[in-house]
């Protein structure tokens, strides 16, 4: 072989040897698309060496593994545990309703009976307006309910999105083994398990008020998110906010690992409780104040 042949040759070496991680690549998606025996966590770390490569970025790594997570999630992982669902009283005034409809921000409402656990259906706010301006006022709200989608704790995710989007509810209500209200779950709470929070007209982040709402029995719910200056300025503490920059970031750190919910940790005078987390993060707790003393 000449030596021009030879040098001829190289480039064509050096591009086999450029192509091959790339042929690589394509080749193991190949794999676990095409219905090889794979594991949930093979494919991640697929996933993971795809996006350091750079093929995907980091929002579509981080969507990907959501929508696999929820394949193996339950409506109890994510649910709004009944602590924290605002039901209305079909008993209730029409003033009343109103009142509560515009102090939660919410478009939906379970409304239930005699107690807490006989759902009679689920208001919308849209219809509650539209009756609110009709010439004929409703003496009550039974007559604007609509059915309510009652599911097992145990109903998969993937499953429960699915039948959203072809019923085009978007409120399920969760029943426990006994029969009773667990919690409540909605198509957003599916979503953000995917795509990560999405904030609506009501999630202004900027306004740590929104973030944390006064309980009926003295205690707050605090979003994960609040930062810690506007918690410091909501309920005069003085946590440092130089390593975290949020209320759940400080409460992670301080028990030492990711909470679960029901965990609960006192610091001075401030006794948390975990309203709300998975797998990835905290969402919401549930915080009491003891006074000064």
């Amino acid at each position: 072989m000449s030596e021009d042949d030879s040098r001829s040759d190289a480039p064509d070496s050096a591009a086999s040897q450029a192509e091959k991680p790339r042929r690589s690549w394509l080749d193991r998606i190949s794999s676990a698309l095409s219905g090889e025996p794979t594991t949930h966590e093979d494919l991640i770390e697929l996933l993971r060496d795809v996006q350091a490569d750079g093929v995907i970025g980091a929002d579509t790594l981080r969507m990907m593994e959501g929508a696999i997570a929820v394949s193996d999630m339950t409506v109890s992982d994510v649910m709004v545990t009944r602590a924290q669902m605002v039901m209305l009283s079909v008993d209730a005034s029409f003033a009343e309703i109103m009142a509560e409809v515009t102090e939660s921000g919410h478009s939906r409402f379970p409304v239930h009976g005699e107690d807490k656990d006989e759902i009679l259906g689920v208001l919308l706010a849209k219809d509650l307006l539209e009756g609110a301006m009709a010439d004929q006022r409703p003496a009550g709200i039974r007559e604007l309910l609509r059915p309510a989608v009652l599911i097992p704790e145990s109903k998969k995710l993937n499953v429960l999105l699915r039948e959203f989007r072809q019923s085009r509810n978007h409120m399920a209500i969760v029943i426990d083994e006994y029969g009773g209200v667990a919690g409540l779950l909605t198509i957003e709470d599916v979503l953000e398990e995917i795509v990560g929070e999405i904030d609506d007209e009501h999630d202004d982040a900027e306004d740590g008020s929104l973030l944390i709402s006064a309980q009926a029995d003295g205690q707050f719910v605090v979003d994960a998110l609040t930062p810690i200056s506007d918690f410091n300025e909501r309920f005069g503490a003085d946590f440092d906010d130089d390593e975290y920059d949020t209320i759940g970031g400080l409460l992670t750190d301080a028990i030492g690992h990711l909470p679960e919910a029901g965990e609960e940790l006192t610091i001075g005078r401030f006794v948390f409780r975990v309203a709300r987390a998975d797998a990835r993060r905290l969402h919401a707790l549930h915080v009491g104040v003891h006074a000064d003393g």
